[in-house]
């Protein structure tokens, strides 16, 4: 029996988890906010990663920086912040990162104000399951699609990803 069958709590070893291709960077569940107040996904990003600039209707994101150095961008300020900082990106507060080191880990841990979080849910929506705990070979991504796929989550796209890094 798991421990969390017995006493419903999780725990994972370093590389457990759900493991998704998700927008040319891994994505790994770690923990699925059905029934829970909160969801867990720890990406892994190559340098100049960034989502577009969007806004979470009812969730809430706290990052947390595992490793590298990731910029945050949100209320018109640019912060960095490297292995162990920490951001809070309440919802409705329009966001993006961006990945600055060669590759970065990144917690996300979310929690909503109206129910439970669904962000683990458009993960894997939008991803392909692997095996591989490793980062992708770089592919083409629709914008309309992960739009659309995002504003069924209830995540909306306001603006473009961050600009390109110069090489490094």
């Amino acid at each position: 029996m798991s421990i969390e069958q017995a006493i419903g709590a999780t725990v994972l070893a370093t590389g457990e988890g759900q493991h998704f291709e998700f927008l040319n960077h891994l994505a790994t569940i770690k923990l699925e906010g059905e029934g829970r107040a909160m969801s867990v996904v720890e990406f892994l990003a190559p340098r100049g990663f960034g989502p577009p600039q969007h806004t979470h209707r009812d969730e809430d994101e706290v990052f947390f920086v595992l490793d590298g150095e990731v910029r945050f961008f949100t209320g018109g300020q640019e912060t960095d912040a490297g292995t162990g900082g920490f951001a809070h990106l309440p919802h409705g507060e329009p966001h993006t990162f961006q990945v600055l080191s060669a590759t970065a880990r990144i917690a996300t841990i979310t929690a909503s104000i109206a129910g439970e979080p669904r962000f683990d849910q458009m993960v894997s929506a939008l991803g392909s399951p692997t095996t591989k705990a490793a980062l992708p070979d770089p592919g083409y991504i629709d914008p309309a699609h992960v739009a659309e796929v995002c504003a069924s989550y209830g995540i909306d796209i306001v603006g473009p990803p961050p600009s390109e890094l110069d090489a490094k």
